[in-house]
């Protein structure tokens, strides 16, 4: 089992003719995902490695091709139009790679987002990958399993990290999801908890935080009162300089509300395991699993 992406997942990659957009649509399809159009103005009519037909737009690609899941490589300042035009079109699920969207842009963005009903992930964040079956996004393959561990993430580096970890040690991931560590972002730590608590095919769920903001709070607030499997965590940025934003753009600690130490205390309260050290999770889990 999985959460958002699955067999069924026919994607769309917009801006596939890109530099980006073109190196990581051969790395999905060569994995397994059913790459079935790329979207790239101008160039319909064409193919993307001789067999994914290209169109003009996302509209004409999902009437075409049925896709229902969109990936999207395009540079800051055309990511929230490629957003919306995904979102207008049906895509039920969209997947936002680019970093630098300014602020202003996704907020203007998401409430049309969600009146349209669809999903969002990132902006800024490597996408999501459901081992064995399919990958959206820029996750590497080979450092994962498949298996019955959750993992959701800020950060898209720790993420690859804390798989690698899992993988070389026997322990696989049923779907791994990197949510971005933007100001705005359209999916939160709580909408994929809640999906894991959902998925049969999910055993222990692995949360990865970072400094700034209130998010992992809220989300161990959410874990304490709806999520029944066990949690491990981690907060990345723990020696990080107050007032300083580190990495992510979200990652800023205001006043007391977004340290290290008062998400840990937080994630402690709600009876999630939390790691000292990235490798640590391999020790964790699988007590969480012989429990």
């Amino acid at each position: 089992m999985s959460i958002f992406v699955n067999a069924d997942t026919r994607l769309v990659v917009q801006g596939i003719t890109g530099r980006d957009g073109s190196f990581h649509s051969k790395q999905m399809m060569e994995y397994g995902t059913r790459v079935v159009a790329g979207v790239t103005p101008g160039k319909g009519g064409q193919t993307f490695e001789g067999s994914v037909p290209i169109f003009h737009t996302v509209a004409d690609a999902v009437r075409r091709t049925g896709a229902n899941t969109s990936v999207i490589y395009v540079p800051p300042a055309m990511a929230a139009g490629a957003i919306a035009e995904a979102a207008d079109a049906g895509i039920g699920f969209i997947v936002c790679i680019t970093e630098g969207i300014p602020v202003l842009d996704m907020a203007k963005v998401m409430p049309f987002v969600r009146e349209k009903g669809a999903r969002l992930l990132g902006p800024n964040c490597p996408g999501l990958i459901t081992p064995g079956v399919a990958k959206v996004g820029i996750i590497p393959g080979s450092i994962c399993a498949a298996g019955r561990i959750g993992l959701v993430s800020r950060s898209g580096t720790l993420t690859y990290e804390i798989v690698n970890h899992l993988t070389r040690n026997g322990i696989g991931q049923s779907t791994c999801v990197g949510i971005g560590g933007d100001p705005v972002i359209g999916t939160s730590f709580i909408d994929v908890l809640r999906g894991f608590q959902d998925d049969s095919g999910t055993d222990v769920i692995v949360m990865l935080g970072e400094i700034g903001g209130t998010d992992e709070q809220k989300a161990a607030g959410f874990v304490r009162e709806h999520v029944r499997k066990p949690v491990v965590g981690f907060i990345a940025g723990q020696t990080a300089p107050k007032g300083r934003r580190m990495g992510h753009a979200g990652a800023i600690i205001s006043g007391s509300s977004g340290t290290a130490e008062e998400k840990v205390h937080a994630f402690e309260e709600a009876g999630i395991a939390v790691m000292k050290r990235p490798v640590d999770v391999v020790s964790l889990v699988k007590a969480k699993l012989k429990a």
